[in-house]
């Protein structure tokens, strides 16, 4: 078994926590030996109902005889390893990937203290399976596959009263939130209720990446419908029966639900997830000055792509002035992508925004987008090229330039992939990247693994070779010229525990663009040189937490700077943020 991180003391720096975690059990320190345990009230079978306090048996034989336990277990005491061992065996022993998230999904429900010790002792195997890729097929079949709660579900028929939902859950103090209404799941669209399943997953990776304590996160989803015919007319659907509420009715839910966060929950950190491009920018913008908040698919997107480029010049030897961007997507994540791009050129090569602007393109399935197109969405005008700017171009049709004609034209360095359509990038867009460049950069990002534009095999074989990869989904090491090719995930999960992690200890007030500036840049100062040379430009999922931990103290030291956080906080700011992380390990238990 893999021993624990070397984080300073990281193990035992959630033990220390001064943290009441729920009427049940209470976090102390014992005065004989300075030892952290728990300070439980329940007894008996009820501490085993519990996931947060059922150690199952790995409970001690003093433990046993305190607590009420004698007779409710088998009588043989397991160690961890133990543990570990038979639910590895019959986590494997699930078979297929939706088999074994079931399985860790029924673990976590009954001892999350273990679930989150299997996932760290085996990250890169199990991550693909608590999300993406995995987490698709599981909110396709999150009604059929249903086994018990987690989280809170506001359905659109308890607007009114959703301030009461929220107190309903038993959870004091959350340190995040990640929300939903489930119409943009991945690249698979409106999938409903079953869209809980991303909250969920999500604030799986808080607590595993970032150490954010179990017990302190919350996953919401907000039911307003959908319009899924296939879910509407499955007799086992969860969610409400009705096409999805739409407009100023939507809106006012939508409100009402902000609302009630910031009065039962006011110190939250709010994450909005995979609503609908139009929506997912307009909330981001509407509240972003309200409360503490931001969206992962725009924001977190936006970081860990230029956190990729950043990466990538090492490799190339090019300069950050020199790049150009083409994003084969316009929707909110490649928005949000473009964004940071033109925050990173201008914050470090001081080029002008206009400047910086003229540097990116974007390719949706209507051609290039151009600012004289018949009704152009708002949201795509920030990127939108003018007629001026393409006038020496050679097309063969100026009402549709083609993603190919872009890139012979503009002569992008770095493709970026958020279309959600496989084959995007084809091989003659690939060879042609290959003839203006030395080195592509080439990011298929969308996900799960079917959605890709192209393969990293592809890529690679389609530049001899010389193509800098990185997906959004996982895929295997790519054997070419008698090399290997390790492919870096652009997984979000690099960005948004870290930025999580620094918001709540942190208490930022705000979360800013900048900060992801920020957190992109720790994460690219975290490659190594032999990940490098591996041909990944992203580290392994072994350092998360450490990265997680870095990511956290970049977006503190932005947020002092900025003055959404109060610059005490820079003293000893590593170890306060290595001190905040939860580590997956029992705790002695003592009666209350």
């Amino acid at each position: 078994m893999k021993s624990p991180p070397k984080m300073g003391s990281d193990r035992s720096s959630n033990l220390r926590r001064p943290m009441k975690h729920s009427m049940d059990y209470t976090q102390k320190v014992d005065p004989k030996n300075g030892k952290p345990y728990l300070a439980v009230r329940k007894r008996g079978r009820e501490l085993l109902l519990e996931p947060l306090t059922n150690k199952g048996t790995g409970f001690s034989r003093e433990e046993r005889e305190e607590l009420g336990l004698h007779g409710l277990l088998p009588t043989r005491i397991s160690t961890m390893e133990e543990q570990l061992s038979r639910a590895y065996g019959n986590n494997l022993a699930a078979g297929s990937p939706l088999g074994r998230y079931v399985h860790l999904a029924t673990l976590q429900d009954r001892n999350e203290v273990l679930f989150f010790r299997l996932l760290h002792e085996h990250i890169e195997e199990l991550m693909p399976i608590v999300y993406t890729p995995t987490v698709g097929e599981a909110c396709q079949r999150f009604s059929h596959i249903y086994r018990q709660s987690r989280g809170v579900y506001i359905g659109y028929d308890q607007r009114g009263r959703i301030a009461e939902v929220l107190r309903n859950f038993p959870m004091k103090e959350p340190s995040v939130i990640v929300v939903t209404d489930g119409e943009r799941i991945l690249g698979l669209g409106d999938q409903g209720i079953g869209g809980m399943g991303i909250p969920i997953g999500k604030l799986c990776l808080y607590t595993l990446c970032a150490g954010l304590p179990p017990d302190t996160t919350l996953p919401i989803m907000l039911d307003v419908g959908t319009d899924n015919e296939e879910l509407l007319k499955d007799p086992l659907y969860l969610g409400l029966r009705h096409k999805r509420v739409r407009g100023a009715e939507y809106q006012a839910f939508v409100d009402e639900f902000v609302a009630a966060v910031q009065e039962v929950h006011p110190r939250a950190v709010l994450q909005w997830e995979d609503f609908l491009k139009e929506n997912a920018l307009f909330q981001l913008e509407r509240f972003r000055e309200k409360l503490t908040s931001f969206n992962d698919d725009i924001q977190g997107t936006a970081a860990v792509t230029v956190a990729g480029l950043l990466a990538s010049l090492r490799i190339s030897g090019g300069k950050l002035e020199d790049q150009r961007l083409l994003l084969g997507g316009a929707g909110a994540s490649a928005q949000g992508i473009a964004a940071l791009f033109v925050s990173a050129l201008m914050d470090g090569t001081g080029m002008s925004r206009e400047a910086a602007h003229r540097r990116v393109f974007m390719v949706d399935s209507q051609g290039l987008v151009v600012n004289d197109r018949p009704k152009l969405e708002g949201f795509k005008r920030d990127f939108a090229r003018a007629a001026e700017e393409i006038d020496d171009w050679k097309v063969a049709d100026r009402g549709k330039i083609t993603l190919l004609e872009a890139i012979d034209n503009a002569r992008p360095t770095l493709l970026v992939g958020t279309s959600a359509t496989p084959g995007f990038f084809a091989e003659p867009i690939v060879r042609a990247m290959g003839r203006h460049n030395a080195r592509p950069v080439i990011f298929p990002l969308s996900n799960p693994t079917s959605k890709a534009e192209c393969t990293p095999a592809d890529a690679l074989a389609w530049t001899e070779g010389r193509a800098v990869v990185a997906t959004g989904s996982p895929f295997a090491p790519v054997e070419l010229g008698g090399r290997s090719h390790r492919i870096g995930q652009c997984n979000n999960s690099y960005i948004f525990p870290g930025v999580g992690l620094g918001a709540w200890v942190g208490k930022l007030s705000r979360i800013t663009d900048q900060m992801f500036l920020d957190a992109a840049r720790s994460l690219a100062s975290n490659v190594t040189d032999e990940e490098l040379a591996e041909g990944s430009l992203f580290p392994k999922l072994g350092r998360i937490r450490e990265i997680s931990a870095d990511v956290a103290c970049a977006v503190i030291r932005r947020a002092v700077q900025q003055g959404f956080a109060d610059k005490r906080l820079l003293v000893n700011l590593e170890q306060r943020v290595r001190d905040a992380m939860w580590f997956p390990e029992y705790l002695p238990f003592q009666p209350d």
